[in-house]
């Protein structure tokens, strides 16, 4: 059996990440496991920044955006003797088990660890929502709730000017931030992997849009697909809307998370500790489909790839 668990975040912070955490520490210490976190992601793990802690640690930190125990991006942990020393730290500690709360990155990492003996524990936290073993990852709803939030009151502003504003949100290469923005706003368009941009349909509609003496238009672009700016000369030379661009960058991960995310972390961290309690545990990941928590060995589960939820794409063409 389990006598200790360490716990860290990893990659970029996510809401909803301290509330994991909680639930892990405190799934744990219900069982009389010896709790640790590791501070600092995987690179914590590397310089032995491992502490024992207590239920107190957990106080008032549900709430909490970001992670207390901090994250840190480590581009060496994918070479053998990096994760090695990480390996040989939590040996020196007797951690039985190893829960990581991040993406996809996190995921792999914690399966290069698994490969030398390691146990390890996924639980997907990202507002991307690019995680392929489950439907949806923590913070993904709070940070939806943010770019809708920052939205509304870009319509305000945008309607007393008559203007067409071209707002960037996060996502890496998953549409889902946009797409789900998009329909929850009632957008005018939506440009992201799933639903790429047709210059032909969006001006013409923009053109008639103008024409009829609209207030304001809203299109949601997903990062690292165009420049906006560019696009919007281009908007505003055809159309003769003006047009104004919004980057919300990292305002998308901050904030306190919202009751989903908060509950979803509840649930995939009690499943962490259920499966390291397990007589002969395995290296998995958690995730949630069709809303029961469900688990994928380690290895299957960062092959797999997120897929958009069936119809979104034509649900959105539909009202836009």
């Amino acid at each position: 059996m389990m006598k200790k668990i360490a716990i860290l975040t990893s990659g970029g912070d996510a809401p909803g990440m301290n509330a994991a955490l909680r639930a892990c520490i405190r799934a744990g210490l219900f069982h009389n496991i010896d709790m640790y976190v590791v501070y600092d992601g995987f690179r914590g793990l590397v310089e032995g920044n491992i502490h024992q802690v207590n239920k107190d640690f957990t106080q008032d930190i549900i709430n909490r955006g970001g992670t207390i125990i901090r994250s840190a991006r480590m581009d060496e942990f994918t070479k053998l003797e990096v994760y090695k020393k990480a390996a040989n730290n939590l040996k020196d500690f007797e951690i039985d088990g190893l829960i990581g709360i991040g993406g996809d990155g996190t995921m792999r990492g914690l399966e290069s660890l698994s490969q030398l003996g390691i146990i390890t524990i996924g639980i997907p936290a990202t507002i991307d929502n690019d995680v392929g073993a489950t439907d949806q990852t923590i913070g993904f709803s709070t940070a939806l709730n943010t770019i809708c939030d920052c939205v509304d009151k870009l319509k305000d502003t945008s309607g007393s000017h008559q203007r067409c504003s071209l707002i960037e949100v996060m996502g890496r290469y998953c549409g889902d931030l946009a797409m789900f923005a998009a329909l929850a706003e009632g957008a005018e368009g939506v440009i992201c992997v799933e639903h790429p941009l047709n210059e032909k349909v969006l001006f013409r509609k923009l053109r008639k849009m103008k024409a009829q003496n609209k207030s304001h238009a809203i299109i949601i672009i997903s990062e690292n697909l165009l420049d906006i700016n560019d696009l919007a000369k281009k908007i505003e030379q055809d159309t003769g809307f003006d047009t104004k661009t919004e980057v919300l960058g990292r305002l998308q991960r901050g904030g306190s998370p919202v009751a989903l995310d908060r509950i979803l972390a509840a649930r995939f961290g009690a499943r962490a500790i259920d499966l390291l309690l397990e007589e002969e545990p395995t290296s998995r990941v958690v995730g949630i489909k069709n809303n029961h928590i469900i688990d994928y060995p380690i290895e299957e589960a960062i092959k797999m790839e997120h897929v958009l939820e069936s119809g979104l794409r034509d649900l959105i063409d539909m009202l836009q």
